[in-house]
């Protein structure tokens, strides 16, 4: 299977050398300054105020970016405002991309994947194998050993950690033209590990329902990346060597979430600062989500819309974006951070109508008749069928 990124440090597998547009400094804080826009406005959509929430902002826009490419007219420009990108075939997303996982710091690998059943244009296709380093396919979605082979996929490419997405996605599906995918997978340690046995304690967290005890890590003295600005303190912990890659912690005064300009704001804003102490809780978590509505919410409805969807230049068989399912792992301990997210996208055809219920669950005629000469034989009405 072809990789977008391969792990930190690995030759990029496919055909890199036919990718026509190489991204240079000026196009990589542009798209990036996108990717983070995007996901904190979908974060601020998902997040509840008394639970854990955990996305991935670029595998979410990379998967909306491939199928974007294969959009036309108002569809592409409202996916395109939505995400932040340029109309149809950004090639500076998978080149980004190949970019970020230009480091022996980590591990890196983002991941894409299309399993198509219908009529997919040639030069879509080309662009997901060459800009992002994507496999196509062409798959039975109706079929159960498909669902198993998407899950097989998801399972290799996010380390194990996530199980599978198939059903989460309604596979198998006899109305599904188009699967899309993106695993994104990430494996880096401390510069500076917590040390287990002298300093992880139990300790008091206070949660939105009251104060918890939990195994809370330490680090005894240190400089590390900080800022502070509008009520929002932020410290950094790189991972690796060169710490190209690393943990921003963001505490506000008042509770409040941070946004994409306060995110950038800070992060700018980072100068090192000695500690005498710096806890941080150990934590292991999951999560998993339906991005449908969300999305609409942000402005991205014609996509979904069966009138108004124009993937076009995608297939000619009218398709639509049924719905985006999203699913991440996060766990972070002494040692370093093991993350991992995937993102999945079901498209049917805007024309196909849902298979036809019929239910005669209340008074109804029927007639026997003669299809040859038109004659109705018999006429009744049933209104108790007992």
């Amino acid at each position: 299977m072809l990789a977008t990124a391969a792990c930190g440090g690995d030759k990029v597998p496919g055909d890199a050398a036919r990718i026509k547009v190489k991204l240079v400094a000026t196009d990589a804080a542009p798209v990036a300054r996108a990717v983070n826009t995007f996901g904190f406005d979908l974060f601020a959509q998902l997040d509840e105020k008394d639970a854990n929430t955990v996305t991935s902002p670029v595998s979410v826009s990379v998967l909306l970016a491939m199928v974007s490419a294969g959009a036309d007219g108002d569809t592409a420009a409202e996916m395109a405002r939505v995400l932040g990108l340029r109309e149809g075939q950004d090639e500076r997303v998978g080149a980004l991309l190949r970019e970020l996982a230009d480091t022996e710091d980590v591990t890196l690998s983002v991941s894409d994947a299309l399993y198509n059943n219908g009529p997919l244009e040639d030069d879509y296709a080309d662009f997901v194998r060459h800009s992002f380093g994507g496999t196509v396919e062409d798959a039975d979605l109706g079929s159960a050993e498909t669902a198993e082979k998407i899950d097989d996929w998801v399972d290799e490419n996010t380390g194990g950690r996530i199980k599978g997405i198939a059903r989460d996605l309604g596979l198998p599906s006899a109305q599904a033209t188009l699967v899309l995918l993106n695993a994104v997978y990430f494996l880096g340690t401390w510069q500076n590990e917590f040390l287990i046995f002298l300093i992880t304690r139990d300790e008091k967290f206070t949660t939105p329902g009251g104060p918890v005890t939990v195994p809370t890590m330490h680090h005894s003295g240190g400089s590390y990346g900080y800022a502070e600005r509008d009520g929002f303190r932020m410290l950094r912990l790189p991972y690796g060597e060169n710490g190209r890659y690393g943990m921003e912690i963001i505490l506000a005064e008042d509770g409040k979430m941070a946004g994409a300009a306060d995110w950038q704001a800070l992060s700018g804003s980072l100068a090192p600062r000695g500690f005498e102490d710096i806890a941080l809780p150990r934590f292991e978590l999951r999560w998993a989500g339906q991005l449908t509505k969300p999305l609409q919410k942000m402005g991205m409805t014609s996509a979904f819309d069966p009138a108004r969807a124009n993937f076009r230049p995608m297939s000619p068989d009218g398709r639509r974006l049924e719905q985006v399912y999203h699913k991440t792992y996060i766990r972070v301990d002494e040692k370093g951070t093991e993350a991992a997210g995937v993102t999945g996208g079901v498209m049917t055809t805007s024309a196909q109508v849902n298979p036809a219920v019929f239910r005669a669950d209340r008074p109804f005629q029927f007639t026997i008749s003669d299809r040859r000469t038109g004659t109705i034989l018999f006429l009744g009405a049933v209104r108790d069928p007992r």
